[in-house]
This record gives C-alpha cells, structure tokens and sequence, in this order.
C-alpha cells in the first residue's frame, strides 16, 4: 500500500502563488511518475502537471509557464509550484503516484485550491 499526502493548499488572491507538496510512503516499488491531478466542481478530474522517472515533464495547457512540478526522488515527494493564479485553477489537486512494473496508480485524498477574483 502507498500512502500520499498533500499539504500547502489554501485561499489565495488571483495573481497569487501557492506551493503543493506530497510525500509518499508505505510500500514503494520503482516509480515511475509522479504528478497532480485537479477537479473543479462539477468537473471532470483533469492532469495539472506530471514528471516522469527520467526528469520529463509535462503540464496542462492552461497551467504551461505559470506551474512547475518537481519531485525529490531520494525522500519520494513531488511539488508544485503555482504562480500567477486565476479563479478558474480553483479545484481540489490530487497527488499521484505510478509505481512498480505493473504500473500501480495510488491517490492522495486531495488538497483544496480556492482562488478568490
């Protein structure tokens, strides 16, 4: 069993930044990926942004050049940095994580994000 938790969500005003972190852990094979997922209400769940083993990266359009994802390998944490923040990033961020050879996908239980106009 993976465990993620996410912290750093909060109220901020539009033009705002806001820094999300995760920390993984239990039983961890290779990972693979990690990344930050986003719902808004009555959204479906979309992809933020994702970092894979070898550094790649990659975001959602509406979030290229204002979010940068990072991740720790050696302490199995992922961040985002979040600047420049609009109302419509408003969402519950989920933390992700794919692990082992099978490709195991675990959730965090998810960070709220309001940004007030």
């Amino acid at each position: 069993q993976v465990q993620l938790v996410e912290s750093g969500g909060g109220l901020v005003q539009a033009g705002g930044s806001l820094t999300l972190s995760c920390a993984a852990s239990g039983i961890i094979f290779r990972i693979n990926a990690m990344g930050w997922y986003r719902q808004a209400p009555g959204k479906q769940r979309e992809l933020v942004a994702r970092i894979e083993r070898g550094e790649e990266t990659n975001y959602a359009d509406s979030v290229k050049g204002r979010f940068t994802i990072s991740r720790d390998n050696a302490k199995n944490t992922v961040s985002l940095q979040m600047n420049s923040l609009q109302p419509a990033d408003t969402a519950v961020y989920y933390c992700t994580l794919n692990d082992g050879t099978g490709g195991r996908h675990s959730w965090g239980r998810g960070t709220q994000v309001t940004v007030s106009s």
